[in-house]
């Protein structure tokens, strides 16, 4: 059985230390404390007096901190996490600095720590935009779209995108720039791109590209790409996303942090992510 070390393992580890924390006093030591107070007093001094117990610090930070811990942690493992985009591989979707609520239950419950699937509610649909743990190391993550479902026939070439030896049109929207926050600004043209009826946004540059032969995406396997396209490590380079890997969703902007001006973006503020 796999173990994933991250965010959502502390989480666990703490929020289950402190219930053991509290347990440990409540079954064993909290009546030895009892026990000690009133042997300590006599009878007619407990007559009509309020005995006050006292409780080590660590167990009242524990009872203090468990249910907050507790709810933080359904919260984050099974409804919605946050997520930052560190790069700019899904311009213009998602920018840098744009944070991110992800789903975690659209396509099913699933168990921190080990990541195993305990209840089934959907499959991943073609243009879906999903965060998943990176194949090459799972201690990282990444987002980007799916375009390649499991049985699919999949070839890039001069920039168009063929699924099932249909092409994706490309409709031309303007040529713009992409301001990078940790590199060169890039002349690039925007375009609309149709996943089998699908739109969104695309950015391509004019002297970047390559293609990549047909193939057929495997079982329990997803085909992403990033929406800038010749600006992106996805799966033309380091292959498929197994089922398993995939965290859930994104489907908000909460917060947008402009990385080159320092302010920020309040118009992306509450945007849906489609």
């Amino acid at each position: 059985m796999k173990i994933y070390f991250d965010f959502s393992t502390i989480l666990v580890i703490v929020t289950l230390l402190t219930l053991l924390i509290w347990l440990m006093d409540i079954w064993f030591f909290r009546a030895k404390r009892v026990q000690k107070v009133m042997l300590g007093r006599s009878e007619k001094a407990l007559e009509g007096e309020k005995i006050e117990i006292p409780e080590p610090k660590i167990v009242e930070y524990s009872r203090s901190f468990f249910p907050v811990l507790l709810i933080v942690l359904i919260l984050r493992c099974f409804i919605a996490e946050p997520f930052r985009i560190p790069t700019g591989s899904m311009k213009p979707t998602l920018l840098e600095g744009d944070f991110v609520l992800v789903n975690k239950f659209t396509y099913g419950i699933r168990l921190p720590v080990t990541g195993s699937k305990v209840y089934d509610l959907s499959q991943p649909k073609r243009g879906d935009i999903i965060v998943f743990r990176y194949p090459k190391d799972t201690s990282v993550n990444f987002i980007k779209r799916l375009v390649g479902l499991p049985g699919d026939r999949i070839k890039y070439e001069n920039k168009i995108l063929y699924i099932n030896d249909k092409p994706m049109t490309q409709t031309f929207v303007q040529k713009s720039v992409d301001e990078q926050a940790n590199g060169p600004t890039l002349p690039v043209m925007q375009f609309t791109e149709s996943l089998n009826g699908i739109e969104h946004p695309i950015y391509q540059i004019k002297i970047r590209g390559y293609n990549v032969p047909e193939f057929v995406v495997p079982s329990d396997q997803y085909f992403v790409m990033g929406d800038n396209r010749d600006n992106s490590e996805d799966s033309r380079v380091w292959g498929f996303v197994p089922e398993e890997l995939i965290l859930g969703k994104a489907f908000f902007i909460w917060m947008s942090w402009d990385p080159i001006k320092k302010d920020m973006r309040w118009d992306r503020i509450g945007t849906r992510i489609g």
